[in-house]
């Protein structure tokens, strides 16, 4: 179940350690299952016993009585939970945070060479900020997806509007990877104000985002291939490459050289250019 206080709460190690013992069963971890267990997934002592560690001690990791645990133990928690690579460095920086700096954050600009070059690309791209904000765009990124202008959230967009959702061609997917990236672009910077309000936004309006939130799952902001459905030229298969550039993002969307998806984005851009209408109907 979602709790609101897990937007404010100020013990990420803690809730991230319940998230995931919660979706390791005791078969996975090699223990008998049986019935009438009352917690989904391990118990907190079937935890502690797996890593090595006291039942006592794992009790004050999770409630946030113990803020300096080795990286020893965490690897041993780790292992018992089953987590990936990108996770335990993941659950490492949770329980290391960064020192909290007192000066109020600074708005995310973007750089005048970023927006000449965004001129320049014959390819949709857009900039955006940690907290999924599309700062940035060029006219054939638009003319892809409307929602990739500047002031739009691509996390708002992807989890609240169905236009997004049917461009889409595997929105659960694409829904549980955004806010698993998100998760991971938050990591330890919970009292963030942007993060705050928009945790607590999508948690309101969104059933799906309440789910996905409370598994704590984390995944990389990397690339990737999607398929996406645009009202006008159809499916399109394109690769989606994301580079850093002074804390922000650029993202590029771009097709196999002489595919279908490549000559539908170059009638894309002929559309646009022309001013012809790039929504159904």
């Amino acid at each position: 179940m979602f709790d609101m206080s897990d937007v404010n709460r100020p013990n990420p190690l803690g809730d991230y350690l319940r998230a995931r013992r919660a979706l390791v069963t005791p078969e996975q971890a090699g223990l008998p299952g049986g019935t009438g267990r009352r917690v989904p997934g391990l118990r907190r002592e079937e935890v502690a016993m797996l890593a090595g560690i006291s039942a006592d001690y794992y009790l004050r990791l999770e409630r946030g009585r113990d803020k300096n645990p080795s990286r020893q133990v965490l690897e041993s928690l780790a292992r018992v939970l089953r987590l990936d690579d990108l996770e335990q460095d993941y659950l490492l920086g949770l329980a290391t945070p960064r020192p909290r700096s007192r000066r109020r954050a600074k708005p995310e600009r973007v750089p005048a060479r970023l927006h000449q070059l965004l001129a320049t690309l014959g390819v949709p791209a857009f900039v955006e900020g940690r907290a999924f904000d599309v700062l940035a765009s060029n006219p054939l990124a638009v003319a892809l997806n409307p929602r990739l202008r500047p002031g739009f959230n691509r996390l708002r967009s992807l989890l609240l509007d169905p236009e997004e959702q049917a461009f889409q061609q595997d929105w659960p997917r694409a829904a549980e990877t955004a806010v698993a990236a998100f998760r991971k672009s938050v990591g330890d910077d919970t009292d963030n104000p942007r993060y705050v309000e928009l945790v607590g936004e999508l948690a309101l309006a969104s059933e799906r985002f309440r789910t996905l939130w409370a598994r704590h799952d984390v995944r990389a902001l990397d690339g990737g291939t999607t398929t996406v459905n645009h009202p006008v030229v159809g499916e399109l298969r394109l690769h989606r490459d994301k580079l850093p550039v002074d804390g922000l993002l650029l993202v590029l969307y771009y097709p196999d050289q002489d595919s279908e998806s490549a000559e539908k984005l170059r009638l894309l851009a002929s559309l646009a250019e022309s001013g012809s209408p790039l929504t159904a109907g």
